[in-house]
């Protein structure tokens, strides 16, 4: 409902915050519904049958019913339902339609908007029918929102993947370089503790681990490919000692550099 104009909002009577009773049950009608209707739990508990399926809800629980669907809904008595319901049509083609539930956590935006919804009309506000439909759209608008953003943990980890794996590839691609744990973490922008921790996680090895794979690897395909010989593999890789360079690469690939060659 993102480009659909907010004139093109019918605003039905039916629209209340109300304290249900301890008795209180929304029974299932033979005829479907004939509209939208936002229906919003602020506190309490119950249960919500949409189209036959039971769904348990509490604060947050926000449903955006359709035309054709069934509903009916119960609570706890003991801890009734607070509840928001608006019912509304559009006379506009809609592209997009929220879900039909979600669980809303961040809830304060969302719970201010419905207040002045109400309240416009029951104080009978000049312009209170214009308002009231821009409200519902930004409504609309924060559900649809909510649906498409990447949760910032999501965003963060992807991030921190991406990251880690720039510079597991920067040492792939330089494998001479003497590079340290403390110069890594500071082009990742991470504390050298939290990225070794972090790189180990995501790559499957610790940082020294991996650099010296880095260079072994790079050693094994110089001596079969490049025509060097064992001390100008070693010189190139960082090298200073050939008997230690001999001694990692054997460590790693079971063989010497002179029979790999």
């Amino acid at each position: 409902m993102l480009h659909v104009s907010p004139s093109s909002f019918e605003l039905k009577p039916a629209f209340a915050k109300i304290v249900c009773e301890p008795g209180w049950k929304w029974h299932k009608r033979e005829k479907p519904l004939q509209n939208y209707d936002l229906f919003y739990v602020w506190s309490g508990e119950g249960t919500v049958v949409l189209n036959d399926q039971p769904i348990p809800v509490s604060k947050g629980s926000c449903f955006l019913f359709r035309k054709g669907d069934h509903t009916s809904a119960t609570h706890n008595p003991q801890r009734p339902l607070v509840l928001t319901y608006i019912h509304f049509d559009v006379h506009e083609t809609v592209m997009e339609v929220p879900g039909s539930y979600r669980v809303l956590e961040d809830t304060l935006d969302f719970e201010y908007m419905l207040s002045r919804y109400v309240r416009l009309f029951l104080m009978k506000a000049y312009a209170a029918e214009e308002e009231a439909q821009l409200i519902l759209k930004q409504l609309l608008i924060h559900l649809l929102r909510q649906e498409r953003q990447v949760p910032v943990e999501k965003k963060v980890s992807n991030q921190l993947h991406e990251v880690i794996h720039e510079v597991a590839n920067y040492v792939l691609q330089h494998p001479g370089l003497p590079h340290k744990v403390q110069d890594l973490a500071a082009r990742a922008g991470l504390s050298p503790r939290y990225f070794s921790i972090k790189f180990k996680e995501i790559i499957g090895m610790s940082v020294q681990s991996y650099i010296i794979k880095s260079r072994i690897d790079r050693a094994q395909h110089l001596l079969l490919h490049a025509g060097m010989n064992v001390t100008e593999v070693a010189d190139a890789l960082g090298y200073r000692d050939i008997f230690f360079f001999s001694r990692q690469f054997k460590q790693y690939t079971g063989k010497s550099p002179s029979e790999i060659r």
